[in-house]
């Protein structure tokens, strides 16, 4: 029965992670490219706003895969330590 809550704080971390890692996508995705359209000025033949919604939004997806998956380690990590701690005190 103690191993409830733990799962509970456990979802509820994941889920705020994931509520602000699609915030920051949702952001770029939308934000970065209807506000770089004012960069009026060309770089090796194609606008600045271009390069900026095809590369900097593509960089930024893959940071987000980063911190998404080193933070669901450590949480996993935890969780799996509590359950262990829990057992061991139980046995």
């Amino acid at each position: 029965m103690s191993e409830r809550p733990t799962t509970d704080e456990h979802d509820r971390r994941a889920l705020a992670l994931k509520a602000v890692l699609l915030s920051v996508m949702v952001l770029v995705s939308f934000g970065v490219c209807f506000f770089a359209r004012e960069l009026n000025f060309v770089v090796m033949g194609w606008p600045v706003h271009f390069w900026m919604a095809a590369q900097g939004a593509v960089l930024v997806f893959i940071v987000i895969v980063v911190v998404y998956a080193s933070v669901m380690s450590r949480l996993e990590a935890e969780e799996e330590e509590r359950r262990q701690g829990g057992e061991a005190s139980d046995g």
